[in-house]
């Protein structure tokens, strides 16, 4: 990634970057964000919180944004590679087909059969692999096939264009005071943090989630350095096998604090919000969980957003989770 750092990420960089996402030909949608009062959501706090419907966005997920943003600053026609476990490598394909590039997704053994057909239905190649082996793959694609890899969370052309959705957040709620983001590997976190940060929020909490079994984020901020783990979670797309680089230094800089939720919890909320007419995956709903899960502090009387993220589950997954 060369020189880049946290202090590449500035304000001029983000609101040039969410220019090109809202003019996108790949039509990025301004999702809407809705008072969790006007929903048949349950809630036992005493707070005003937002939530963001990301799970209607273009391609059923955030991923998109940083993709019109990565597409734009690459050469037309390329032949590129990229590992997801599905929603970035769905985006990935969705503008491949667009532009009319080459390209080729690297997904965990894991992945539901559904998103891997899904892919392939664009026109881009899936080789699934274990998780421990997406890597030395993609590695294996750029030297020997000359391919060009994008990184589907650690890649600053990536973040600025998640943080769009900071951006799109202020426009309605200019001074939340607390943000709650799904983590994975920490590019969304990472944009919609700095985004909201160097808007001149600097009273507003930002808090990461990630599963228990894929804290990779987690264990980085102890450790303060990106680290990996094996990870294991319902929420595949939140279990890459690494947080990101530039990511963590983002996270590091501009958020709160990670908190940690379990799978259980992760089913219980897909189920809350399917019951309320809102369908959204297991890494989609990581936020909503740990606000009903009293995982965030202090939200008594605060301005809060939810974030959900994605609503890529199929009928055939929805059958799996609590009635």
């Amino acid at each position: 990634m060369g020189e880049v750092s946290a202090d590449s990420v500035t304000l001029d960089l983000l609101r040039e970057a969410w220019e090109t996402v809202r003019s996108s030909p790949l039509g990025v949608i301004n999702t809407p964000m809705i008072p969790w009062c006007q929903t048949t959501l349950p809630l036992h706090l005493r707070c005003n919180i937002h939530i963001k419907l990301e799970n209607m966005q273009r391609t059923g997920s955030f991923k998109i944004r940083g993709v019109a943003n990565q597409f734009s600053r690459r050469p037309k026609g390329g032949h590129f590679v990229t590992m997801s476990a599905g929603n970035y490598g769905k985006s990935f394909a969705y503008a491949s087909k667009h532009y009319g590039s080459k390209g080729k997704v690297v997904m965990p053994e894991t992945a539901p059969v559904s998103r891997s057909i899904l892919i392939q239905s664009f026109g881009v190649e899936v080789e699934q692999v274990p998780t421990s082996c997406l890597m030395s793959v993609v590695n294996r694609c750029v030297r020997e096939e000359a391919m060009t890899f994008l990184h589907s969370y650690d890649d600053l052309d990536l973040i600025a264009g998640h943080a769009s959705l900071g951006l799109e957040v202020l426009e309605v709620i200019p001074k939340p005071d607390v943000v709650v983001v799904c983590c994975g590997g920490g590019g969304l976190l990472a944009g919609v943090a700095a985004a909201i940060k160097l808007s001149g929020c600097g009273e507003t909490r930002i808090y990461g989630v990630e599963p228990d079994g894929a804290c990779t984020m987690y264990r980085s901020f102890i450790e303060k350095k990106p680290v990996g783990m094996e990870t294991k979670s319902i929420a595949t797309g939140l279990a890459p096998p690494f947080a990101g680089t530039l990511p963590f230094e983002l996270c590091q800089r501009y958020v709160e604090g990670i908190v940690l939720i379990n799978d259980e919890e992760i089913k219980a909320a897909v189920s809350t919000l399917y019951r309320s007419g809102l369908v959204v995956e297991p890494s989609g709903c990581a936020a909503f969980a740990a606000i009903v899960n009293d995982k965030i502090p202090e939200l008594e009387g605060k301005t809060v957003v939810c974030i959900l993220s994605g609503g890529n589950i199929g009928k055939d997954e929805l059958v799996n989770f609590p009635g």
